[in-house]
């Protein structure tokens, strides 16, 4: 049903029941149902790993190294080496991809 594109980078780990949603459709009515719908591409960095029952939105970009909690939705693009969590998803945390992480305070 989704018209956008989703490009996902290399060596990304993907949970089961995940999904990826490019249409938004018009919060008026009257426009929704003339059938007015948008497709916002969704992009995926490399090395990033999304627990089960993610739920990426129209329009998000989610950068490098990310790690991404089960049950999440996305809402709003998340930089490089963020952990995230939450509905919306929020960076909890960034990853210092030597292997020790830092606060996001």
């Amino acid at each position: 049903m989704d018209g956008g594109t989703i490009t996902i980078g290399k060596n990304v780990i993907v949970g089961p029941f995940c999904g990826f949603y490019t249409s938004s459709h018009p919060l008026n009515y009257e426009d929704r149902n003339k059938g007015l719908e948008q497709a916002l591409p969704i992009h995926i960095g490399n090395n990033c790993w999304l627990g089960a029952n993610v739920t990426v939105l129209p329009g998000v970009t989610i950068g490098n190294g990310c790690v991404i909690a089960a049950g999440s939705v996305v809402t709003k693009d998340l930089p490089d080496n963020a952990l995230a969590a939450g509905v919306p998803a929020v960076v909890k945390k960034y990853i210092d991809q030597i292997g020790r992480e830092t606060s996001c305070d």
